[in-house]
């Protein structure tokens, strides 16, 4: 494993353990030449998953990439980077248990709002506002409107 300061692979595993999740270990290192420690994450290697773009165009899954998305819509929110990850992973395991090789980006849109609106609702809006393309305050009035009566839907349960 290469160092992240120096670039050495010349590294050593200090500790290994299993995430909370039970999906991945994450393994604390050292750096022999410098003595830089950082972390690093070992998971199971999938199947690409693609992702049919609302153009048409398709990419792989990319966990980064949604994961930069969740962090922006979480920036000075209450929400932990351990919050931002389980969530990131609670999408990504219910995309790879899906049958299909291909899904659409509206599909993970819609999924990432629903954890989202059990996390944070300013979070929740902030994402929604980018993934629906919000051109106007009314779809910002709309939106909470819809967010506020799935809620009392859901307490009325």
């Amino acid at each position: 494993m290469e160092c992240p300061k120096c670039r050495d692979k010349n590294t050593r595993v200090i500790d290994s353990r299993p995430t909370d999740d039970g999906k991945s270990i994450r393994r604390r290192r050292e750096c022999i030449s410098c003595g830089t420690r950082f972390n690093t994450y070992e998971r199971i290697e999938y199947a690409p998953l693609l992702i049919v773009k609302r153009n048409g165009t398709r990419q792989e899954f990319d966990r980064e990439k949604l994961l930069r998305g969740v962090i922006r819509s979480a920036e000075k929110r209450p929400i932990s980077r351990e919050q931002m990850d389980k969530l990131v992973q609670d999408v990504e395991f219910q995309l790879r248990e899906r049958i299909e090789p291909e899904i659409e980006s509206k599909e993970i849109g819609e999924l990432v709002m629903q954890y989202l609106m059990d996390l944070d609702e300013v979070a929740y809006i902030r994402f929604a506002s980018v993934y629906r393309e919000f051109q106007s305050k009314e779809m910002f009035l709309r939106e909470l409107e819809a967010m506020e009566k799935q809620k009392n839907q859901v307490g009325d349960d």
